[in-house]
């Protein structure tokens, strides 16, 4: 990016402003998939810890900590700088998860589900892929209706419907 700022620096000094707004074009491409790179990776913390909860029926005080943060990031990531417009629509959720982020999450949660007893092939044959992403998009789609102060307590209480989330809300283990 520094050659890209020295280039964009010397075509305004040159006069060259249809090549300058080319590396600015250039620069904001770069900046979006940074963005959107930066959203998969959070989606992905999700998944995991939903395969988890999902095959083991539990929550653990981590995962639900994984769960709150990954969402708090993806709402604060998300918007745009206008504050009015997303990087990626509330409708566009479940194509990223199918296209570009689901299988990466079951070969990753493959070494920590029930301990690592199942490679990525076996866990995702047993996963519920419908009800995964239905999960999931149920944590996304809290981002577009509360604000950052009250997401935390609204994704606890989502937390509550999930396996063991009832156990989890009393503190049994």
């Amino acid at each position: 990016m520094t050659q890209e700022l020295i280039d964009l620096r010397n075509s305004i000094l040159q006069g060259r402003y249809a090549d300058a707004l080319a590396i600015v074009d250039e620069l904001e491409g770069m900046s979006k998939q940074a963005i959107l790179g930066n959203i998969q990776s959070y989606v992905r913390i999700l998944l995991i810890h939903l395969i988890k909860n999902q095959i083991e029926q539990r929550l653990t005080n981590s995962w639900s900590a994984s769960i709150r943060n990954a969402i708090r990031e993806i709402k604060k990531i998300n918007i745009k700088d206008n504050k009015k417009s997303y990087y990626i629509n509330q409708d566009e959720w479940e194509n990223l998860i199918e296209e570009e982020v689901i299988e990466d999450a079951i070969a990753d949660a493959s070494l920590e589900v029930m301990n690592g007893i199942y490679n990525q092939f076996q866990l995702g044959e047993i996963i519920d892929r419908k009800q995964l992403i239905t999960t999931a998009l149920k944590f996304l789609n809290l981002t577009y209706s509360y604000s950052p102060k009250e997401l935390p307590a609204i994704v606890a209480e989502t937390l509550t419907q999930l396996p063991g989330g009832e156990d989890w809300k009393i503190g049994k283990r």
